[in-house]
């Protein structure tokens, strides 16, 4: 968004030069134009004077002698013409001369007369002065040609013609142009400084507010946008979401206290009353009143297991813990050997497959081993006797998904009977349970409290099938800057 702002910004202030800039230069342009034809036109004047008070050969070689003096000084070109168009005086050489010479002749003369000479010609010999030239520009025109009529009103007798070079005006264009356009650029890289700061002031806060959301979000109860610059509107926009933030923060940690104070209550009484149960059990008759009593005892010790998933699963929410480093490949040998006697003892093979040596992530405490021992223990009570689980560990394969680049993956596989695949979401979600795994042992919260330290950790949980049956269950960590390339 800073530099969309900013191109927009930059955009706006490039046209604003150009809007400035643009009719300055042509304005220069054409008073610069105006000024050499004013300069011009008063010595054409002069020469039309002289050339209508000449009556005998000595104001003709007067005449001569003034705009061949002329010509020599300014490079320019003259031409006295009659009332037909017959030359009278010339002076010059050059270029201008021969415009001078081609705007004196015909519009259809092969040497290439001017259309803008003869049309000041045919309008000085009806008695009318050149009161504009073409705009001068730095690539041209090279020469301009002006007229003034001999005499006045019926009395024109003819007209005196004057191709002026332009290269003096238009080099004073030219390098008045440049000043604008160096006097524009420094404008614009004035202005693009003032942008940037102002675009930064503006989004600093903005920037701020989004990783205090990106961190809130995450789970960091504790996120807070901390910048104090920008409009009043933004830091009335902090205040509120600092405000929010607190009181968001405040509600979930009591429902989180009121779970963990009420889980931690209610384990006393529960232990007190399996002991009393098991104390009366020898007291009982045998027959429907023992199974009874057994039944009960069940259930009292079920719900002692879930108090203590809730238990685990607020310490895990209370996201007290912060962010370390884990040898993941040390965790999963540790948590793999210490599983095995209880698969084996279930007749259920556990094994370790491309287990990459070197794993660390940044995650909470131990968060490989816990969700690892969540897994096992999902594992040993659906695979049937028999069955195999394989435990692999290893970094995220390159050209995967963006979101698991610099990834630490382990994966748990099983053969067991798995469930279809429509209920594969319902797994993370806290007391899931598919219909036909009822009455299998345990509260529906070790999947739960797993993906809740992998989120917490920055990473995720997934859950999938296994070909031909089964359940892949794969961890993903952030992995750690210290791990080895």
């Amino acid at each position: 968004m800073r530099r969309r702002l900013l191109a927009v910004l930059m955009v706006l202030m490039g046209a604003a030069a150009l809007l400035l800039c643009v009719p300055l230069a042509d304005a220069y342009a054409r008073g610069r134009t105006e000024h050499l034809l004013l300069q011009r036109r008063s010595e054409a004047v002069r020469f039309a004077d002289l050339a209508d008070r000449m009556r005998s050969a000595a104001d003709r070689a007067e005449l001569s002698a003034e705009i061949g003096r002329y010509a020599q000084l300014y490079g320019a070109g003259v031409v006295v013409v009659d009332s037909a168009g017959a030359t009278v005086a010339r002076a010059g050489a050059g270029p201008a001369a021969e415009a001078a010479t081609n705007a004196a002749t015909d519009d259809d003369s092969p040497r290439g007369g001017s259309s803008d000479g003869a049309d000041a010609r045919r309008r000085a010999l009806t008695g009318r002065s050149t009161d504009r030239l073409p705009t001068l520009h730095p690539w041209g025109p090279r020469t301009v040609v002006l007229a003034e009529p001999v005499g006045r009103d019926e009395r024109v007798s003819g007209a005196v013609l004057m191709a002026v070079p332009t290269e003096a005006a238009r080099r004073d264009v030219t390098v008045r142009w440049s000043l604008i356009a160096a006097g524009a650029f420094a404008a614009f890289a004035a202005a693009a400084l003032v942008a940037a700061g102002i675009t930064r002031w503006l989004m600093r806060p903005v920037l701020d507010l989004d990783r205090a959301v990106e961190r809130l979000t995450a789970g960091s109860l504790q996120a807070r946008a901390v910048s104090d610059t920008g409009p009043p509107e933004l830091r009335h926009l902090r205040k509120h979401f600092n405000t929010m933030a607190e009181a968001m923060a405040d509600s979930i940690g009591r429902q989180r206290d009121f779970v963990a104070d009420a889980s931690h209550q209610l384990r006393n009484p529960l232990a007190t009353l399996v002991l009393q149960l098991e104390n009366v059990e020898p007291h009982i008759a045998p027959g429907p009143g023992l199974a009874e009593h057994g039944r009960a005892l069940d259930e009292a010790e079920r719900l002692e297991e879930l108090l203590d998933g809730l238990l685990a699963l607020a310490r895990v929410e209370s996201g007290t813990a912060e962010l370390s480093d884990e040898d993941v490949s040390r965790a999963v040998r540790e948590r793999v050997a210490a599983w095995t006697p209880v698969f084996r003892a279930a007749g259920v093979d556990l094994v370790t497959a491309d287990l990459t040596e070197g794993l660390r992530a940044r995650a909470l405490p131990d968060a490989a081993g816990r969700v690892l021992d969540a897994l096992l223990d999902n594992a040993i009570k659906f695979v049937p006797r028999g069955g195999r689980v394989e435990v692999r560990a290893g970094r995220a394969a390159d050209g995967s998904t963006a979101d698991s680049a610099g990834s630490v993956v382990v994966r748990v596989t099983d053969d067991g009977p798995g469930v279809p695949e429509e209920q594969l979401p319902l797994l993370l979600r806290r007391f899931a349970r598919s219909p036909e795994h009822q009455n299998v042992p345990g509260s529906g919260l070790g999947l739960a409290i797993a993906d809740e330290i992998a989120r917490i950790s920055g990473g995720r949980l997934d859950v999938g099938g296994h070909d031909p049956h089964g359940l892949v269950v794969e961890l993903r960590l952030p992995a750690s800057a210290q791990a080895p390339a």
